[in-house]
């Protein structure tokens, strides 16, 4: 019995054939290594979108923080209303001549005035536009918008008996409301397209017989 071979790892003597060593699962092991699965390819999405925000918001930050943007300031320091009366069939015909102050007060940023619509209401109700040549504002500059409101439109009937009485007094409320398009420059850089709202609450004396009439300087509120 001395040819029989002594298997290793075995307590006594074996004398039938060799056993072979046990085979390594190759395909488990492949599998594991075989990457991401979708789970895991969402979280890296989710990391590098998260990522991505965070820094554009510190940018953000800091250019805020550099340059500390000024609300541009808008005035009407004139309004001229020298036509403002109601025909036999309810027709409102106005002439009103504004002139708007805009004040860019910022020392680093200059602002396109792309698109600039002026739009006035009487109580509420509108009576006329007038759209103003775009421009390009430089930084710490004043300029002077000049739109002039002529025209008629039909009023309700409603609005008769309180127009009479502001007719009385020789002062009329109207409101103008600019609709702007701008964008910002900031060195060589220009930012996208934002749309304030300007709302200017006037008190406007009409002229008449060629009187001139006071009107105080109103400051507008921007709305975005």
């Amino acid at each position: 019995m001395a040819d029989h071979a002594k298997q290793p790892g075995l307590n006594g003597a074996y004398y039938g054939p060799a056993i072979p060593p046990p085979a390594q699962s190759y395909h488990a092991y492949g599998r594991r290594s075989s990457g991401c699965g979708p789970c895991c390819l969402v979280g890296l999405l989710f990391k590098i979108v998260v990522t991505i925000v965070v820094i554009l918001g510190i940018a953000a930050l800091v250019l805020w923080l550099v340059f500390r943007p000024n609300e541009v300031k808008f005035h009407v320091v004139n309004a001229s209303l020298t036509r403002f009366d109601i025909t036999p069939n309810n027709t409102l015909r106005y002439d009103l001549a504004l002139d708007v102050a805009v004040r860019n007060p910022n020392k680093k940023i200059g602002i396109y005035y792309d698109s600039i619509e002026a739009n006035g209401y009487y109580h509420d109700i509108w009576f006329g536009s007038k759209w103003v040549d775009p421009f390009y504002q430089p930084k710490k500059t004043t300029t002077m918008l000049k739109p002039i409101l002529s025209g008629e439109v039909p009023l309700g009937g409603s609005r008769i008996n309180e127009f009479d009485g502001e007719k009385r007094s020789g002062v009329f409320p109207i409101d103008v409301v600019i609709n702007l398009r701008v964008r910002l420059k900031v060195g060589s850089l220009k930012s996208k397209r934002i749309k304030p709202k300007i709302n200017c609450d006037l008190k406007i004396p009409l002229k008449v017989n060629g009187s001139v009439a006071a009107f105080d300087t109103t400051r507008c509120d921007v709305d975005f």
